[in-house]
Order: structure tokens, then sequence, then C-alpha cells
């Protein structure tokens, strides 16, 4: 495909009424530009403009055995390649309802973006491979509006959109940066991110090891067990280990971050802090920055705080909780509020990470004369502000969002305490908890660890019992582990390590330490098969896997 060959289609509003441009008029010029592999379009308009819909398309044939690259919208959307006999799950079955709907669409795409028969989509950049081929399109500018690739399959048709639903502008409006490179597959990805124009924070360190206390405990940590876990994980890992995160639970109300539950946390947050770093470990502490539990004191007290539907009513982020309510991430109270929280874990508790989850909760509604992706762009450049130096692991965000703003970041959805799906998997939304799907996501972003953040593919199991206790033969929890430590580098378990034998003892520190090889390759095999390709010790091997069943098999290539 070639970038000449894109027609450009604009419909902004003009006195109530749609106009249609391609070339530009009399109120809204179009300034369109080809070098160097790169197409800008930028849209300049001496008046107030508001636009309703931009696209680029081609004609684009398909072949059987091309893969299109459908990357999900935020962290925790199912990632994957599609061929045109697949098909690319939206909402389904009772999620659809609209009560359900209200819960199940809230952290998708499902408002904003096409799903069909023969038709995929692709979240901020794209490739189409044939074997080791790779042809790459990617935005190289997100803070307008997200920008969403399609392969339409049925018509034959390759379409570049951004979503401006919301956006107004006066002056120059710059619409599309895309980005088109052509060769193998870390080849066009080291191209994408050398143009990237937003680098990513620059630290020293290359991994991340330890622990989180969520997939243990859930919100029911305290800080009896918190130190006890602390001190497992330094007998057993000592400086294998580098990270301690205390997740959900410690606060009062989701919302509330400054009220410390004193029955579970006594001794307050900086204790907890103060004990991490005895033992040597970098403190992590996860938050919602965006999300407020609806009978939490900052809903009671600032209801203006919170972002309102077209109803007026507060606009519900999702069903965690109990259900909970979006702030308003453009309000100055409420980003008064959180620099105050951030203050308070980094200076007076002294964290040195943040866990930052529900993000996406920031840009469900263009308002303020922005789309979504513009929202979520100041949202992302407001919270590395407020963090500064100290590291910030990103969830439950757009993607490309995040890239430049965060240190770390989940790359796919939670890992369920089973290998195998819950029956509700196959009747939601793809933001669902699935082993499953975080295993896939982890294999088809594996690009991004590395050269735009170091990637979080959730927590690997190896215990047998524990407050959540997990449903995982020895082959499954083993295969979890290898995925996260071949393709990831923020390596997590949740369990009291202090209980282990010495055979999981040593699987914990194996999947600690560093992967040595160099993976080459990955993709589907069959309907539940993957396949990864990777080099080690001078020797070209395959880890060959079933989704379904936890089996799996390293052979050495001939």
């Amino acid at each position: 495909m070639k970038l000449e060959d894109f027609s450009l289609r604009i419909v902004y509003e003009k006195d109530g009424a749609e106009v249609v441009t391609e070339d530009g008029d009399s109120v809204v010029s179009v300034e369109k530009e080809i070098a160097d592999g790169r197409l800008t379009v930028v849209l300049r308009s001496d008046r107030p403009v508001r636009l309703r819909s931009a696209r680029m398309v081609q004609p684009r044939e398909y072949s059987p055995e091309e893969r299109f690259f459908g990357g999900g919208y935020q962290s925790w959307t199912r990632t994957l390649e599609y061929g045109p006999k697949d098909r690319q799950r939206g909402l389904l079955g009772p999620s659809r309802l609209p009560v359900a709907r209200t819960f199940s669409a809230a952290s998708g795409d499902y408002d904003f973006v096409n799903y069909g028969r023969k038709l995929f989509h692709s979240h901020g950049y794209t490739y189409i491979r044939r074997g080791d081929r790779t042809e790459l399109f990617g935005s190289l500018d997100e803070s307008t509006g997200f920008t969403v690739f399609y392969a339409d399959m049925k018509e034959n048709v390759f379409a570049v959109v951004k979503d401006v639903e919301g956006a107004e502008f006066s002056g120059e409006y710059r619409l599309f940066d895309i980005l088109h490179a052509e060769g193998g597959y870390d080849e066009v990805f080291d191209s994408y991110f050398a143009a990237y124009p937003v680098k990513a924070p620059r630290r020293q360190i290359k991994r991340l090891a330890g622990y989180t206390s969520w997939y243990n405990y859930y919100q029911k940590i305290d800080e009896k067990i918190i130190l006890r876990d602390l001190e497992s994980m330094y007998k057993t890992a000592g400086n294998a280990a580098n990270i301690f995160q205390i997740d959900d639970g410690y606060e009062s109300k989701v919302g509330d971050w400054l009220i410390v539950d004193r029955e579970k946390f006594p001794g307050g947050m900086k204790a907890m802090a103060d004990a991490i770093h005895n033992r040597g470990y970098l403190a992590g502490l996860w938050l919602a920055p965006f999300a407020a539990q609806r009978d939490s004191d900052i809903v009671k007290k600032r209801p203006d705080w919170l972002v309102r539907g077209k109803n007026g009513k507060p606009l519900v982020a999702g069903v965690a909780w109990g259900g909970f309510y979006a702030l308003d991430s453009e309000n100055k109270g409420v980003r008064d509020y959180l620099r105050g929280v951030f203050d308070t874990v980094f200076g007076k508790w002294g964290f040195d990470m943040v866990k930052l989850d529900f993000l996406y909760a920031a840009c469900m509604e263009p308002r303020n004369g922005k789309s979504r992706g513009a929202l979520m762009h100041d949202a992302m450049a407001f919270l590395r502000e407020c963090v500064g130096d100290k590291l910030l692991l990103g969830c439950g965000v757009p993607m490309c969002s995040s890239f430049g703003f965060v240190d770390a970041c989940r790359t796919g959805c939670d890992a369920e305490l089973s290998f195998a799906d819950r029956y509700y998997v196959s009747c939601t939304n793809q933001e669902i908890v699935s082993t499953r799907h975080s295993i896939e996501n982890t294999v088809f972003r594996r690009h991004l660890n590395g050269r735009v953040f170091l990637s979080d593919p959730d927590v690997f199991f190896l215990r047998d019992g524990g407050m959540k206790k997990t449903n995982y033969t020895d082959t499954q929890k083993a295969l979890l582990a290898k995925v996260n430590k071949m393709l990831g580098s923020v390596l997590f378990v949740s369990d009291n390590v202090g209980v282990y034998d010495a055979e999981k003892r040593a699987m914990l520190l194996d999947a600690f330490a560093p992967f040595e090889g160099k993976v080459t390759g990955a993709e589907m095999t069959g309907k539940d098969t993957v396949n990864v390709y990777f080099e080690e010790n001078g020797t070209e091997k395959t880890l060959s896997f079933d989704l379904s069943t936890g089996d799996t098999e390293v052979r050495a290539d001939k």
C-alpha cells in the first residue's frame, strides 16, 4: 500500500449542518504532506470548528495467508492477529442488553468503533504480516484523538479513522500523522518507535520482579499479611526481587486515598513503605486516580467533581466495587486533590512507584471541546507531572496514550485464578478477566516491551493454597511463568512464598531471573496453539503450547 493512495474525507459542523470536504474549503483548509514514509494532515481555520468525522481510505485486497494485527483499545482489551476467516469479537450475548451494557461497555471502545463480519480494527498502530514480511502503519500523534485502523476484508478496503467526536478547534489541528514502514517484524517496530516524538521516561531499572498483594487477598489485606509476605519474599528471593507492591484494600474507599483503613493498617502507610525499604525493595502502591466508589466520601462531598453523561447523571465507569464513577480529569478541584494525594504517597509515605489503574475513566465522555483521545493524552501528561521522577506503572489505559508517559504498563487483562476461562467469558466484553486472553496479549504485544515501556504481563501463580485458591496444574503454572519471563519485564506473584517447597522456590527464582535468549517471532498455529520462536545459547528453539490445556513443548529447531 502507498500513502499517496489514501482518499481523505472530513465532516464538520457549520450552522447546524454537516459539511463534507476532501481538499478543504472556505472555512477549513487542509494541508497534506507525504515525505520519508510519513503522511501528515493538518487542518486550519480562523473560526471555531466542530468536527464530526475524519477518515482516509484506500482499496486493498487481503490474501488468506495474511494476518492483520488487531490492537485492543486499552491494557485489558483482547489483542490478536486476524485472518479473513476469523472474527474480532465485541460485546457478546447478555452484555449487549441495556442494563448490562452500562457496565460491560464502560471499559472498551464499543461506543465509537465498528465491529462486523470480516471487519477488523486496531488502535494506534497496526501491521499486516505475511510470513516474515511485515507492513506497519502507526500514528505518531494521538494528542488530538484516537487513531483507529480498519481492515475490511469483505469490501477489500483499508481505512484510517480519527475519533474526533466532541473535538472543536480554531487555528491549527493536527488530524493525522502516520508512519508507514515495511520489513521484518522487529525492523518495522524499531523504525516506528525511533520516529515516535514522545519518548518513554528513561530509567536505570530494566526489570521489575517481586510481589503484589491483589491476586491472593483482593481487598482483604492488612498490616500483618503485608509484613508476613514481605518477610517471606525477602527470605525466599532476597535480591532476586526488587519491588514489593501493596494493592487495593489499604484505603477506606476507592477514591478516598488518604483515608487509610486504620483497623487494617494501624501503623499507617509510611510504616509499610519503611518496612519494604528495610528489606532493600522498591515500595509500590496501587491507586485508581480517576475512579470513585459510589459511597466514598469524595462522591458524597464533591459531586461536582464527577463526569456527567448525556442524561446529566454521574457516569458509571465500571462494575468494580459495586459500581464506580469517573472523576473529571479536567476539573481543577480534582487535579488539586490528586496533586495532594501524590505528594503524600511519595513525599510523606515514601513510596517509589504507583500502579495507576482504571485510567480509561478519564476519557469515556468527550467534553470541553476535546475528543476522547485528547482527554486521555492530557490526563496522562498530568499524571506524569504528578509522579515526577518516581515510577509509574499504567493499567487499564488506552495503549498508545501511555506511550512516553509510563515506565511500565500492563499489556493484558487480569489473569484468572483458574487457567480455564470462567463460563461468562464467552458472553461479555473483551476486557474480562481471563488467563487465556492475558497470555494472548503478552504474545501479540511483545513488540512494546523494552521499546516504549517495561511490559507487565500480569501475575503468575505458583501457590497451591492461599486465601484465594487457584486452579492450575503444575504444567499450567510453569507455562504462565515462562511466557511472562520471556515476553515481559514486570514479574509479579501474589503468593505467600514462605510456604513454597524447594521446587516452587526454584521456579520463582528462575522466573525472576532475566531471560537470556531472544524472541524472534510468534504466531497462532491453530485455534488454541501458539508457537513462540526464540534463540537461546546459540540454538534456535520453539516454545509450543496449548491455550486450552497448558500442554507445553520446547524443541530445538533443525
